[in-house]
């Protein structure tokens, strides 16, 4: 079959007719009635046409171009890789654990549901961090150990109990401890259980999957930290024990009213300086079931922050104050807020002989 190629004249020819109508039609539409014309760029200003130069209406319909409603920004859910297992940086710090949801999904701890917060009742404290997550995405063991539980009935401590707050839950003991003492992660509001009691894991092995078992508002995985103890009171903020993205540090604070009691649920926000966005917040924690670090007895974890300057702020005693710190990379920086000094950057009181900093220690 012969193939026909117009000539450089015609194509010429052709792409000029195709202006002439197309201004032909711009101009007839600005035409022929009263109506202004839609501005080609938002807020840009509409000219009404003068009758002398009105147009007859055009007879070739004109091009409309109808553009798509923006959606909302997408939320970044970029991270950097961890650091690896175990890592500390001092001789205090203890993040021995993986993120229990993988790197491919959102797995930092949603900003409104943080350790030692009160969100469904007013005597319920929040004793772990809840991570967002698709219902079916795999929940995966955050270090190695035995699994000691695997069903319903954690908090109430009736296995089979299908009002269990927890819903299907995972419990783990893991092989190493700290101070001498025995480690557990829990893991919590599961749709299906993989994992059986009794079974040995290692870091990253499938437990089970995300849902919204037990006293929820939608799928998340609730994980929990325990020191001691296997109980609701033997808790620590898994910010302090889960594992930094690299080149990010996490910001701890302990905050203290005129008596040097702590200031609980205080909203403070924290700034990256000097663009001040994006904007965090952070609450301390409030009273009853929570647990301060054995160091840094701390009311306030914010972790994830990328390395720079910060602008803390909050209120007190209806005066806002402020102050600067620097986060470093894998590191915690620590700060006091009291009554007669306000913001320092302080290290923490030095350590009791009871206090044994040290690695993961293995447990017999």
């Amino acid at each position: 079959m012969t193939q026909y190629f117009p000539s450089m004249a015609m194509r010429r020819s052709l792409v000029i007719t195709a202006m002439l109508l197309l201004n032909a039609c711009t101009l007839s539409s600005n035409g022929g009635t009263n109506q202004a014309p839609t501005a080609v760029i938002a807020g840009g200003a509409n000219q009404l046409p003068n009758a002398s130069d009105a147009l007859p209406d055009p007879t070739i319909e004109p091009f409309r171009f109808v553009l798509p409603t923006p959606g909302a920004e997408p939320v970044s859910g970029w991270r950097p890789p961890l650091y690896p297992t175990p890592w500390a940086v001092s001789p205090y710090d203890h993040f021995y654990f993986a993120r229990p949801i993988a790197a491919d999904n959102v797995n930092w701890p949603l900003a409104e549901y943080r350790y030692g917060g009160v969100f469904f009742a007013p005597d319920i404290v929040h004793t772990g961090v809840d991570i967002d997550a698709a219902r079916g995405t795999p929940i995966l063991a955050a270090g190695s150990g035995t699994v000691v539980s695997a069903d319903w009935g954690l908090f109430t401590n009736v296995p089979g109990n299908f009002s269990d707050p927890y819903g299907k839950a995972v419990t783990i003991r893991h092989d190493f401890g700290y101070q001498g003492q025995e480690l557990y992660t829990i893991y919590a509001h599961m749709s299906e259980i993989i994992a059986v009691k009794g079974q040995r894991v290692e870091t990253g092995d499938t437990l089970g999957l995300v849902g919204d078992t037990g006293a929820t508002t939608g799928p998340h995985l609730h994980f929990e930290v325990r020191l001691g103890g296997n109980s609701f009171y033997d808790t620590y903020n898994p910010e302090l024990w889960m594992s930094p993205p690299q080149g990010w540090g996490v910001l701890v604070g302990k905050l203290t009213g005129e008596k040097g009691e702590s200031l609980n649920q205080v909203e403070v926000k924290v700034r990256p300086f000097p663009s001040e966005v994006p904007l965090r917040r952070a609450l301390t924690y409030a009273e009853d079931a929570v647990n301060g670090d054995p160091y840094y007895h701390e009311n306030l974890v914010l972790s994830d922050l990328p390395a720079g300057i910060y602008k803390i702020m909050m209120e007190y005693k209806e005066k806002n104050a402020q102050f600067f710190v620097e986060i470093f990379p894998g590191q915690v920086t620590y700060f006091t807020f009291t009554d007669q000094e306000g913001f320092q950057l302080v290290p923490p009181p030095a350590p009791t002989l009871d206090f044994l900093p040290g690695t993961a220690t293995a447990e017999p």
